[in-house]
């Protein structure tokens, strides 16, 4: 009887793997959590870095604010400041908005 395997959520991820998620050097990464609280990843006895999904979301806000938008850190952290979760809810539906916009252009594509 064949079955299907579930995948395996990770938990945590090292300073590696989010950086390329976000195709930045580490050092951007470990840059960031100096520069913000809301970044602040667990460390193994080694000392390593590990990073959860809230971690990783908090950096993808932080990436959306300096390097999509064009905020300086000053302005990101003061964004973040201010509300959070309002910057997180805009982040959103900029993203989700991109991928409606995708999935038009393929089909106006298709129609072609």
């Amino acid at each position: 009887m064949a079955y299907k395997e579930k995948e395996i959520e990770k938990l945590y991820y090292s300073i590696g793997e989010v950086a390329e998620q976000f195709n930045v050097a580490p050092s951007l990464i470990r840059f960031w959590e100096s520069e913000f609280d809301i970044i602040q990843p667990k460390k193994n006895r080694k000392g390593n870095r590990q990073f959860t999904k809230e971690d990783i979301e908090n950096i993808r806000t932080i990436y959306h604010l300096v390097k999509q938008k064009g905020f300086t850190l000053q302005g990101a952290k003061e964004m973040l400041k201010n509300d959070t979760q309002a910057v997180k809810d805009k982040m959103e539906m900029y993203e989700s908005l991109k991928r409606i916009r995708q999935f038009l252009v393929e089909v106006r594509d298709k129609l072609q």
